[in-house]
């Protein structure tokens, strides 16, 4: 057998292989799809005393940004929301950006996790400049693949009733977690210590309801006189 033959059955098996690999991760994903609650109702979110989950997320350039809890330098909050489709996901924003600048001065690293594709991810805060985006004072990070949602029980099925709502709506969410496993998270705030340990815990079902800057600067007080 010629080296030239040689060589093309070696690609041949590796590009076989990679494929089953990536089969397999895709039909996991998908296995993991169907244990989550068909009902925002029945989501089973972490609790505070919970240690955080580790997962790995996307920045706005796709590239892998990784949350482990384990070996957090500062207290931390989450903010989940579904997208820059959702206006109560846009308002809340707008109104959490009052608070940020405080809670960064005591010490805290505030991270947004959004469900849109990473490219989506600054378009409904009308940031047209990287200057703009540079402005910001906490970061914005894709969990399109919903694996953060899914590792802090926030995740949830799709509805068809959603969907058509959607498309109604002209609503862009094309590549986001709905297009890409049909699941969404819940609209949520989880306060962190820097041990790990979840302080606070806000996850509403309604997504209409969410957290107000007070209450959320009430729980970051309370971690820190609690420290």
């Amino acid at each position: 057998m010629s080296n030239g033959h040689i060589f093309i059955r070696v690609a041949f098996v590796t590009l076989l292989i990679s494929s089953l690999i990536v089969s397999i991760d895709q039909l996991g994903i998908a296995a993991g799809m169907l244990e989550l609650p068909a009902r925002a109702e029945d989501i089973s979110p972490k609790q505070v005393g919970d240690q955080a989950p580790a997962f790995t997320v996307r920045t706005v350039d796709g590239e892998a940004y990784r949350f482990d809890p384990d070996n957090l330098e500062r207290p931390t909050i989450l903010v989940s929301f579904r997208g820059g489709w959702c206006p109560y996901c846009n308002t809340h924003l707008s109104e959490l950006r009052h608070v940020i600048p405080d809670l960064k001065a005591n010490g805290f690293d505030v991270l947004f996790l959004s469900n849109d594709r990473p490219e989506q991810l600054y378009s409904s805060l009308k940031l047209e400049t990287q200057e703009d985006i540079d402005g910001l004072d906490y970061i914005i990070l894709s969990d399109a693949n919903i694996k953060a949602a899914r590792a802090l029980g926030t995740a949830f099925i799709v509805s068809d009733e959603l969907i058509e709502y959607l498309d109604e709506k002209g609503r862009d969410y094309e590549e986001s977690s709905i297009t890409k496993y049909r699941a969404l998270a819940v609209p949520a705030v989880f306060v962190i210590g820097v041990s790990g340990e979840i302080k606070f815990v806000y996850a509403n079902p309604n997504y209409k309801v969410r957290l107000s800057v007070d209450e959320l600067r009430h729980a970051a007080n309370e971690l820190l006189a609690n420290k």
